[in-house]
């Protein structure tokens, strides 16, 4: 069964309430495998040895290390997949290429590093008359509004034959 794939009209840019929402449900997602990732260490710890089992605070450093990893991880893995999270899922948002593409890995794990260390950067995006983030400007990608969760992202220039 095909898709239909989305006009460059219906593409239009999200504004930052729309990113903004999809960035906080990521960043819940993220908690979530944060927590799982702790109760799985705790129990493979209970395991494997019950006799000294504890559950031990875990550190600031590797509290700070994991979430970096796991929300790099966590963002590159989808946006160079379909170029969506689940936040971005549930604002219907995609996130696209300068041609309108799935971002590529390297591309996607390079505006996963900048999401995720300036953060703030998605607040120029309330400013920008084209609705871009600092992260947008810089690597030239959009997040534009796509509810067609399976359609086939175009190529503008395919159908123009340029």
């Amino acid at each position: 069964m095909s898709h239909p794939q989305p006009s460059l009209e219906d593409m239009r840019p999200a504004g930052i309430v729309t990113r903004g929402v999809a960035a906080f449900i990521d960043l819940a997602v993220v908690g979530a495998l944060m927590g799982s990732v702790y109760v799985g260490s705790h129990f493979l710890q209970l395991l494997f040895s019950p006799q000294s089992f504890n559950f031990r605070s875990p550190a600031a450093f590797l509290s700070i290390s994991v979430f970096l990893a796991l929300s790099i991880g966590y963002l590159t893995l989808c946006w160079a997949t379909t170029g969506r999270t689940v936040g971005a899922i549930l604002m219907g948002v995609r996130l696209v290429s300068p041609r309108h593409r799935v971002l590529r890995w390297p591309l996607a794990a390079l505006r996963a590093v900048l999401c995720v260390v300036f953060a703030l950067g998605l607040l120029w995006a309330a400013v920008d008359v084209r609705r871009r983030s600092l992260q947008d400007i810089v690597l030239r990608t959009s997040v534009v509004y796509d509810w067609q969760p399976n359609a086939a992202l175009v190529d503008p220039h395919a159908t123009t034959g340029q």
